[in-house]
């Protein structure tokens, strides 16, 4: 069965995230988490270090040699099924997709896709949550795309 929009998505969802990409329609993914960011942050922040995040996006989020995620410049987006996508499939293919970066930030790389190295839909939404901790006002976004492209 098709995941639909007000389905998608659950805490603990063992789905992979390239999988959950492909069965949800583009603005039909929603963080589980949404509601309890900061009993979520601290695991979050754990999956992001192992992800070797802080490598691009700094420790805490606050930017390095790639864009700081604790600031409201958004590239595509700062919907969580953009920021899903954009994590899960990396720039490339959202820009393939038709996605085009609606704010500009200092950028010195394409952001890598992560849905391979993200073992489940569950870990990627902590780590949206743990970015979400860092940058409370993201929240006022979460609900709707800035852009779905293809429809």
């Amino acid at each position: 069965m098709d995941a639909r929009a007000e389905e998608c998505c659950e805490k603990g969802d063992t789905t992979p995230p390239l999988e959950l990409i492909e069965k949800t329609p583009i603005g039909g993914l929603h963080n589980p988490y949404n509601d309890e960011i900061d009993a979520v942050a601290e695991t979050g922040h754990k999956i992001y270090l192992s992800y070797s995040c802080n490598g691009c996006h700094g420790g805490g989020g606050g930017g390095g040699m790639c864009p700081p995620l604790t600031n409201d410049t958004w590239v595509y987006g700062a919907d969580d099924d953009t920021v899903f996508r954009l994590i899960a499939e990396g720039s490339d293919k959202l820009q393939e997709q038709g996605y085009t970066r609606v704010r500009k930030e200092i950028v010195t790389g394409p952001m890598p896709p992560f849905g391979n190295i993200a073992k489940t839909s569950d870990d990627l939404w902590k780590v949206i949550a743990f970015i979400r901790s860092k940058n409370p006002s993201s929240m006022k976004n979460v609900a709707t795309p800035a852009q779905t492209p293809g429809q």
